[in-house]
């Protein structure tokens, strides 16, 4: 057996198969006429026909779409989580997955504090020394509600509420996910990753499933689950062209390369790293070793688990520190000064 060189030989010859697609995209669900004050203003004043705007008229809509949120919340006998700061919510919602039966449906509600871009009221002064109220952006701390559904089409996914005007949300996806659920109903075996493909039995079809994914059926997504989830506007809102919109905040694309031996893929990072040590002038690069640790007290698992590069105008330093046993080594190279 010939092993590869580099890493344009691995990707020529040892790539059994692979699959470019959306990956996860972060976008803003938001009301394009209520992003600045004096559209909040119009909506108030000529819209809901009240004589002045003011940050008072927003209260009693926050009221009740939180009240909404936790009728919805009893109605459907689902968990309303309190995250924690710094709670991880995708290891909480991975937990709720594994036990769901596929069916469609909001898995769990979460609360979380969170700041936000509302409409408050700011005193103003005209000419003569008149005080008059004025609606100006700024940052608060304020309730967001998540809500974590699963679709049948795309899978997990969730949309993110901010409980105060101008009610801004966040729409999470995830392209791998949709692309599975599209090849299981069309009967395309697959193996599946966490987040893509290990296995599949017609790449062409896959692969063209992915290039489907677009802005109409992430549009179609949000209308959906709008008609379903509590709603902070009124349906007399709505006909009156306040409807929410899309734009992408974050997305991310994957290109999946799918190796035919483990010892290929070995080689593809440890040649990455030799081929780029002077790209850009890294002062250092490190690969994680990814072992299970033993923490008791007798028998602990010694080593700092790392491969530590560091590149440095005096000196080039490769050390591995994997734990030390009578199987492992200690490897050092040094370069000399430049």
């Amino acid at each position: 057996m010939t092993l590869p060189r580099t890493v344009a030989d691995v990707l020529d010859r040892h790539v059994i198969f692979e699959i470019e697609s959306i990956d996860r995209m972060y976008l803003n669900v938001y009301q394009p006429r209520l992003q600045y004050p004096k559209g909040a203003a119009a909506f108030f004043h000529f819209h809901r026909g009240h004589t002045f705007a003011s940050s008072a008229l927003m209260a009693p809509m926050t009221k009740a779409f939180v009240a909404a949120v936790h009728e919805f919340v009893m109605a459907h006998d689902l968990d309303l989580v309190l995250f924690a700061k710094g709670q991880r919510k995708d290891d909480l919602t991975q937990k709720v997955l594994v036990g769901h039966d596929g069916s469609e449906g909001v898995l769990y509600v979460g609360q979380a504090q969170e700041k936000a871009t509302v409409m408050r009221t700011e005193r103003r002064y005209g000419p003569t020394g008149t005080p008059y109220a004025w609606l100006v952006k700024a940052s608060a701390l304020v309730n967001h509600f998540y809500f974590y559904c699963f679709d049948d089409d795309f899978g997990p996914f969730f949309i993110k509420f901010c409980s105060y005007f101008p009610y801004n949300a966040k729409l999470c996806i995830n392209g791998h996910e949709w692309a599975k659920r599209q090849a299981a109903k069309r009967g395309i075996g697959f193996t599946a990753l966490d987040n893509g493909f290990a296995a599949v039995d017609d790449p062409a079809k896959v692969q063209a499933i992915c290039d489907r994914l677009g802005p109409r059926h992430i549009d179609a997504l949000l209308r959906k689950w709008l008609r379903r989830l509590p709603h902070p506007f009124t349906p007399a809102d709505r006909r009156a062209g306040y409807l929410y919109d899309i734009s992408v905040l974050q997305a991310e694309f994957s290109l999946t390369q799918m190796l035919d031996k483990p010892v290929t893929g070995r080689i593809f990072f440890e040649q990455v790293i030799r081929d780029n040590l002077d790209l850009g002038r890294p002062d250092r690069v490190s690969l994680i070793f990814g072992r299970r640790r033993y923490l008791g007290r007798k028998r602990a698992t010694p080593g700092t688990f790392r491969t530590r590069i560091i590149n440095s105008d005096r000196a080039c330093t490769w050390t591995t520190s994997p734990p030390r046993s009578s199987s492992t080594t200690r490897k050092a190279a040094r370069c000399a000064p430049r």
